[in-house]
């Protein structure tokens, strides 16, 4: 790396880290090192900004520099894969822009991956993402075409070129800080990324716990498989994967009364909290994804384990909201109760599962 950017890039890391830890109500105990909040705008791409995120506080930990992944260079692939599935399942699946952190991971180990300034998403001088015509318009197209004999392949030509237009053209070839890559050497070399390396891991009983199965959640249009463990071990699984310096994805509800970005806070509503007084917590978690109080809404990149005055313990989370929208500098405190209640899934390396844990669901 150049002088000049190395120099730039302390600093940046210095502003990053001291950022999680000014609020005057939280004592951090455990910080994960990550780059600066991004906004994902008006798209609905969540679970790509929560999963660059992790996968550059990844990068961190592995001693590389702070990159800025692309989060538009998946988004692009998946609209792909998500339209593909559609057309062979005749208009019968998911296709929007929603997704979960699954997405992000298996493009890269397909399609590798770029840094922002080389794909940003952001074709024909547009400077503000905004995909509610794209999905629109792409929508249109698939449904016209869905469940009919002789669809053929002309449709992809199409979908193709409206996702040149709007996102630009892949690019297959790039120079970063001197060095030539592709987007696949670029995962491999740059990020040292490997898709074995990370799982995901829910928590309910309408499934044995100890396997695992395909989560019920609109935006598992691939259904991926979960791993499904209590959920005291799956709070076990986030406080050891922080102490040891390592970030969590998380997916979770943050349409509740006690989900407050501009405050930079979340917390049980009174509703939920009284009735944790007659119903244990996995019982209660159990009855809320049933009644779809609990819903699979929105994915952010947990970095530190906090303590506030009182000594509870809360998750501070990188929201993709950017860093101007609260008094946190972009990011949250989420208590543990809401995170035992409103997680639906958490994406981990393998090795922040403790042992005992990872024995019993077959990782060791």
């Amino acid at each position: 790396m150049k002088i000049k950017a190395f120099i730039s890039t302390l600093f940046y890391f210095f502003i990053v880290t001291l950022s999680a830890q000014t609020h005057p109500d939280f004592t951090i105990l455990h910080n994960v090192k990550t780059s600066s909040v991004k906004n994902q705008e008006n798209t609905g791409t969540c679970w790509a900004y929560a999963t660059a995120s992790f996968l550059e506080s990844e990068a961190i930990r592995k001693g590389k520099p702070v990159y800025n992944l692309s989060e538009m260079f998946v988004v692009r692939h998946v609209y792909k894969q998500k339209a593909d599935k559609y057309v062979r399942m005749h208009g019968k699946a998911n296709f929007s822009q929603g997704g979960q952190a699954h997405d992000y991971i298996n493009a890269v180990a397909q399609y590798g991956i770029v840094p922002e300034n080389v794909y940003s998403g952001l074709a024909g001088g547009q400077t503000f993402h905004n995909h509610e015509q794209l999905e629109r318009i792409l929508k249109v197209l698939l449904d016209d075409i869905s469940g009919k004999p002789e669809v053929g392949t002309t449709w992809k030509l199409l979908f193709e070129g409206i996702l040149d237009a709007q996102l630009g053209k892949i690019p297959t070839t790039f120079e970063y800080e001197g060095k030539p890559y592709t987007p696949e050497t670029f995962a491999k070399q740059a990020l040292g990324f490997e898709a074995s390396d990370y799982v995901e891991l829910t928590s309910y009983t309408h499934h044995p716990f100890y396997t695992q199965f395909d989560l019920e959640v609109p935006d598992n249009w691939s259904h991926d498989r979960y791993y499904n463990i209590p959920v005291e071990e799956l709070l076990k699984v986030m406080n050891y994967a922080l102490e040891n310096g390592y970030s969590i994805d998380w997916d979770g509800d943050v349409s509740e009364t006690g989900f407050d970005h501009k405050t930079g806070s979340a917390e049980l509503s009174i509703i939920d909290k009284k009735m944790l007084r007659d119903m244990d917590m996995q019982a209660y978690r159990q009855y809320t994804f049933d009644q779809l109080t609990t819903t699979d809404d929105h994915l952010m990149h947990i970095t530190a384990l906090a303590q506030n005055k009182s000594g509870e313990l809360y998750f501070l989370t990188k929201n993709s909201w950017g860093s101007n929208t609260n008094s946190s500098d972009g990011f949250l405190y989420m208590s543990s109760d809401y995170v035992k209640l409103k997680t639906v899934a958490i994406l981990v390396h393998k090795d922040a599962i403790p042992k005992d844990i990872a024995k019993k669901i077959g990782l060791l």
